[in-house]
């Protein structure tokens, strides 16, 4: 089969020297994506104020026209073409120092909640039990039950150890001790660690367990279903099913005290001020400084929970 005949190429004098489209093309183009770009940026379509000799552009200036400020917003734009798509690029860092030197458009950065700490002086603690009952009447605890503890450790000279918690009533209820066959004793008082890393709050089925914007750990009553995996997965054994309520229960740092710039109830009660509360964001406040000045701990630091929870004179053998 005999292939087509080529036509032959057109003399020289023939092909068009000049394009006359290219640039009406070109400023059309260029006019086109200009009235695209402009309501995106908010900006009037009529023309400056300066061309006109005053606001003769169409539909006005309304709020006032700034030619000058918008080629100056646009200098910083690039546009790419790919085929029928066009990308325009605005020049962010233009865009910013433009809203930040007319003030329009700038936003303030938000508050910061403040982030709080609990710190425990077991050296100072006496076990009078004054804090646990502060903590009982301020929250509603029921009987048998306790949000907060202390724990009396008693060091033997034969080596052993015997470990008892301390009445609401105070050590003084407890059996006496001949002293001549103990090696070293202390108080030590337990409460929700508040955890940065909450075990608890993980195995929630129902995300009842949740950290507040302070980072208190806390229990949604109207979500909690009474499972009680939160009690199982806390390290610490501060989390009981209340039975009045069948909910998960807690310490909360009493957070609706906290809501009230006040301190927590056992903070308050305590008549040797063993228990420190306060913002740790803050460097100058009491907690801050005195978790500068002397060396804490936390309970089980091993588990990598990150207690918010804090400890002055904590022994190893603290569990």
């Amino acid at each position: 089969r005999a292939r087509p005949a080529i036509p032959p190429a057109l003399p020289a004098a023939l092909l068009p020297t000049r394009l006359p489209y290219i640039s009406e093309f070109t400023s059309m183009s260029a006019t086109i994506e200009r009235s695209r770009l402009l309501p995106i940026l908010n900006q009037d379509h009529g023309q400056s104020c300066e061309s006109n000799g005053g606001c003769q552009g169409e539909g006005g200036c309304q709020g006032g026209c700034d030619e000058h400020s918008r080629r100056q917003f646009l200098e910083g734009a690039v546009t790419l073409a790919l085929g029928t798509i066009q990308l325009t690029i605005l020049n962010a860092a233009a865009g910013e120092a433009s809203a930040a030197s007319t003030g329009i458009g700038a936003a303030s950065p938000p508050a910061r909640k403040p982030m709080y700490g609990f710190l425990v002086d077991s050296e100072k603690c006496i076990g009078s039990g004054k804090c646990l009952t502060a903590c009982r009447i301020e929250n509603d605890v029921p009987e048998g039950y306790s949000r907060t503890w202390i724990e009396r450790y008693i060091h033997f000279k034969d080596g052993t150890l015997k470990v008892e918690n301390v009445p609401e009533d105070g050590v003084s209820t407890l059996p006496a001790i001949d002293p001549e066959t103990v090696d070293r004793a202390y108080f030590v008082p337990k409460l929700c660690n508040h955890c940065e890393n909450p075990p608890c709050n993980q195995v929630c089925p129902v995300n009842a367990a949740f950290m507040s914007p302070e980072g208190i750990t806390l229990v949604d009553p109207e979500q909690c279903i009474g499972c009680a995996y939160c009690v199982q997965a806390c390290p610490y054994g501060t989390r009981f099913i209340n039975p009045n309520t069948g909910i998960a229960d807690k310490c909360t740092w009493c957070y609706h005290r906290i809501k009230r710039d006040e301190q927590p109830a056992c903070v308050e009660a305590c008549p040797v001020g063993a228990r420190l509360f306060g913002r740790v964001d803050d460097p100058d406040s009491e907690i801050s400084q005195r978790i500068k000045q002397i060396p804490t701990h936390t309970l089980k630091e091993y588990m990598g929970t990150h207690c918010k929870t804090r400890y002055i004179g904590l022994s190893q053998e603290v569990i």
